[in-house]
């Protein structure tokens, strides 16, 4: 599908904002068109999202009874108006949703936090003209209708998101953009479970669409949103695994998830040599700090430390020339 998108620059190409104007619809109503596929966009050159060439603008106000019939080829309304249209009481227009005979086309949320859903005026039309469709708009509901009633049977969001589903595959350039709008619908578990690879995870979490935008992500608003986004069908979750591992095949394929580059290889660097212990140098001796007694008197410090403390008496030697006249009396008396 890539190949057959050639980018617009911006001279021959406006944004969504400018075409809306110049093609005279409501913010809304330019959504729906593009969501129906009633105006063709091209991907932004610049990552810019999605823009409208000009050579579109210019074919739609060429068409005959421009703005009003396009305009009115994506009025969007609700169960009252959709059951004045088809000619039923609100009841059985509501029931005729829930087992999926008329389908809606978008939603939004009220400010009580109910879900109101909105249909083609157009489709609704063309179910009451249809002819075969007759025995559903009066007399009693077919027993097959009310057996799955009675079971609770509810339609509308799964209704909802094959039909968006649809949508956003039309908008998609290549497999994994394709991946990715299938993961949006399936809880992050089931993604899990498929893609156990977290690089490729990672890759496909990029492409993966969010719930249409209903309040600030976290509130009970947004939380509703994500709750009907997301599949709740046995049935359904199994096709989509199923389509999701098909379409990751051909991604993978394609161009495999891109992953970090490696690291360049780096040689361990070899320990310190020991050196030997005669060239280092000598550590410093230390020497305990010296300690002397505390004063026992109230003499200055600086007196005590710089005069030694009294050594003990010692006997006198005696005289020499005593020593000597012993010595001398000694000698005789042994002659």
């Amino acid at each position: 599908m890539s190949d057959n998108i050639v980018t617009q620059p911006h001279s021959v190409s406006c944004t969504p904002s400018r075409a809306a104007r110049e093609l005279d619809l409501k913010r809304s109503e330019f959504e729906l068109a593009v969501h129906l596929g009633r105006i063709r966009t091209t991907p932004d050159e610049g990552g810019g999202g999605r823009r409208v060439p000009r050579t579109e603008i210019d074919r739609l106000r060429s068409e005959p009874g421009f703005p009003e019939t396009l305009r009115e080829s994506v009025l969007a309304v609700g169960t009252g108006d959709g059951a004045a249209l088809m000619e039923v009481p609100p009841t059985r227009f509501t029931r005729l949703a829930r087992v999926g005979l008329v389908v809606p086309v978008r939603f939004y949320l009220n400010r009580y936090r109910a879900v109101v859903w909105m249909y083609l005026a157009d489709e609704l039309r063309q179910f009451a003209a249809d002819k075969t469709n007759s025995f559903l708009l009066t007399g009693r509901t077919p027993e097959t209708l009310r057996s799955q009633l009675a079971a609770g049977v509810d339609l509308r969001a799964r209704n909802w998101r094959g039909r968006h589903l649809g949508f956003l595959l039309r908008q998609t350039d290549g497999p994994w953009q394709r991946a990715g709008a299938l993961a949006g619908f399936l809880d992050p578990l089931h993604v899990a479970e498929i893609v156990k690879d977290p690089y490729e995870r990672a890759h496909l979490n990029r492409f993966r669409p969010g719930p249409p935008a209903h309040g600030t992500p976290g509130t009970p608003g947004a939380h509703l949103a994500e709750k009907i986004m997301t599949a709740d069908h046995p049935d359904e979750i199994a096709w989509l695994r199923f389509d999701l591992e098909r379409t990751l095949d051909e991604a993978r394929a394609d161009q495999p998830a891109p992953r970090p580059s490696p690291q360049p290889f780096r040689s361990t660097p070899a320990p310190p040599k020991p050196v030997a212990s005669s060239s280092l140098p000598e550590p410093a001796p230390t020497h305990p700090a010296p300690t002397h007694p505390a004063p026992t008197h109230s003499a200055p410090t600086h007196l005590a430390l710089t005069h030694p403390a009294p050594q003990p008496d010692t006997p006198d030697e005696p005289d020499r020339p005593t020593r000597g006249l012993l010595s001398r009396l000694r000698r005789r008396r042994s002659t």
